[in-house]
């Protein structure tokens, strides 16, 4: 098909805006899946997102369109995540279109993550047009959202359209205004080639599958294809394009997107961001890949068997191959042997890639406390970063700073008090609060990343009912007190429970994973001590009383020394067993302390 008659566009948009069952009346009304076989959410395959009802991965379908002026249309379109921690996944599927429709909820009105992935959007110099989603709702306000949309977004308010996705009304419209105000993608289909990888997934039978966006050329089955990172040859076995299942065309040419399989077996020849051309007439330069991630939470990931390091090791290529934004090193620990250290983009990302682990790759895996990274200062005028405590240089550390982020909360107005306490407990400093109508507030803190990672996001859920939204950005590194918690089993330290915390929440802290620890370690033969310590001094303490025989139900009387004897025998052995006695560790005593008390 001629070039004019493709359109590329993304769907962007808050959490549970609609965007998913939007993807599904636009697949419905292009008649490319049975409808016996239709289903809602049909782009999310993976079972943690229908469990969640959440979008992780973007999806790219290709749909054919008959514009009501007669001509045949090509519209290739990309659902995409709209949690914060999945922002990476967003900006991939931006760079690969021309257009972004912004979907509004008519009922919550502008939200935070609206306005992050609009300017995401406009970054890359893309046509949006602005879409009120959910009209068929009662509680719908669309003379409200219209002015959010003009006065907070500053979007041309006359390209608005309105639908509601889970009834059909009105995407016959969204679908003309697809094609009327998205311009077709540009591109040379006589140029050198020139392919986008944005992004791969590894299929055991047949691969690496890569998915590109073709900017320059084309491409065919059967010709031979040049990484230009690597500069690795291969040959194209297949090449086609997205419609629900993969559908081969055998070729694909400027401005189409797709997908090759090449016979990559090797996972680490294929990286995101990388340019194909061909190697016959290659491209004289790659085009610009996307920015690298930057990660903001830590954690090391152990097998549970060390046996199965190697599995491990193997897992996390296949799944780093489908999710660019996780990045690991090698590590270990004398507690629980070799691993690896992880960079995530939050704490649900950190979920979701232990369940996929469990779950896709059938590892059973131990995931230490999360921790962000910290900028530390010596004595010796040295400066390094920090994100792994058994790495924490004591005593020879003259200050550090932690980094912080700048949030911001859209809220109705009835759940500010208990909105900005909140703030205030995690270390917030409020810098704005701005209304943005009668009932809706916009609240701006500066607060240190680490108080955001355990509950904060469930608590401003919590106090606000679900109605508050929550954004934010690093804005850089400032002056803290950081000490280092170790959590010591019976006068041992466990090393994979240390904790790198701001001084004044340590004690509450160790407290807390020392009440958990407790309610996990099966209780003994001795008594267990379980303690937090800063250094040499001792900060929290919890107790696990022993398993007791009763060594006297057979005396029935008689001279009390005997008793006497018999308890004091009975002392003598548990003191020994303590001395020779370990401590097992289920893996739900590590998993306990990633989370917080919420009693607390």
């Amino acid at each position: 098909m001629e070039m004019k008659r493709k359109r590329n566009f993304c769907i962007v948009a808050h959490i549970d805006h609609g965007k998913s069952t939007l993807s599904d009346r636009l697949i419905q009304k292009s008649k490319i899946i049975d409808e016996r076989k239709m289903k809602n959410q049909i782009l999310d395959t993976m079972d943690i997102e229908r469990e969640r009802g959440i979008t992780i991965k973007s999806q790219a379908v290709t749909i054919p369109y008959k514009a009501a002026e007669g001509s045949e249309y090509e519209l290739n379109f990309v659902d995409t995540p709209g949690h914060v921690d999945f922002s990476y996944e967003v900006s991939r599927a931006i760079a690969s279109c021309e257009g972004a429709l912004l979907l509004i909820d008519a009922s919550q009105g502008v939200e935070s993550q609206t306005v992050s992935n609009m300017y995401m959007a406009l970054e890359q110099d893309l046509e949006i047009v602005p879409v009120i989603n959910k009209i068929d709702l009662p509680s719908a306000d669309i003379p409200a959202v219209r002015e959010q949309i003009s006065k907070e977004l500053g979007l041309d308010d006359s390209h608005t359209q309105l639908v509601s996705a889970k009834t059909g009304e009105g995407v016959d419209g969204l679908l003309e205004a697809v094609v009327s105000y998205f311009p077709p993608p540009e591109g040379d289909a006589d140029a050198p080639l020139q392919a986008l990888i944005f992004d791969c997934n590894y299929d055991p039978y047949r691969g690496v599958v890569v998915h590109v966006r073709v900017k320059n050329g084309r491409l065919k089955t059967g010709g031979v294809i040049r990484m230009m990172s690597s500069g690795a040859d291969y040959k194209v076995e297949q090449a086609g394009v997205f419609k629900i299942d993969f559908e081969e065309t055998g070729c694909l040419e400027a401005g189409d997107v797709g997908y090759i399989i090449a016979g990559i077996k090797t996972v680490g020849d294929v990286s995101v961001g990388d340019t194909i051309t061909l190697a016959s007439n290659p491209a004289p330069e790659p085009l610009p890949g996307f920015k690298e991630v930057k990660p903001v939470v830590y954690s090391s990931i152990y097998p549970m068997d060390s046996n199965e390091y190697e599995e491990l090791k193997s897992s996390l290529e296949k799944l780093k191959l489908n999710d660019a934004s996780l990045i690991y090193e090698k590590d270990n620990s004398l507690a629980l042997g070799n691993g690896f250290r992880c960079g995530f983009l939050g704490l649900l990302h950190l979920e979701i890639i232990q369940e996929r682990l469990e779950r896709d790759y059938d590892q059973a895996v131990i995931f230490t406390a999360p921790s962000v990274r910290y900028k530390v200062h010596l004595t010796d005028g040295t400066e390094l970063f920090v994100d792994n405590p058994s790495e924490y240089p004591e005593g020879r550390v003259k200050d550090a700073e932690e980094p912080y982020i700048r949030a911001s909360i859209i809220t109705p107005a009835a759940y500010l008090g208990p909105l900005m306490e909140l703030c205030r407990t995690k270390r917030g400093d409020q810098t704005n609060m701005a209304y943005l109508d009668e009932k809706r507030v916009e609240l701006t803190y500066e607060m240190p990343l680490a108080e955001v990672l355990f509950d904060f996001y469930d608590k401003l859920k919590s106090y606000s009912r679900g109605y508050a939204s929550f954004d934010y950005e690093i804005i850089g590194y400032r002056p803290t007190q950081l000490v280092k918690v170790d959590i010591l089993l019976n006068g041992k330290m466990v090393d994979a429970l240390s904790q790198l915390t701001f001084r004044e929440n340590a004690a509450d802290r160790a407290r807390k994973v020392c009440e958990r620890l407790k309610g996990e370690i099966a209780r003994q033969q001795f008594k267990v001590a379980i303690q937090g310590a800063i250094g040499s001094q001792i900060i929290a303490r919890e107790t696990v009383n022993p398993v007791r025989k009763d060594v006297l139900a057979k005396c029935y009387g008689g001279d009390i020394t005997r008793k006497r004897k018999l308890l004091e025998k009975q002392k003598e052995g548990k003191k020994r067993m303590k001395l020779f006695g370990d401590v097992e560790l289920p893996q739900t005593a590590f998993l306990a302390v990633l989370k917080e008390n919420e009693d607390g």
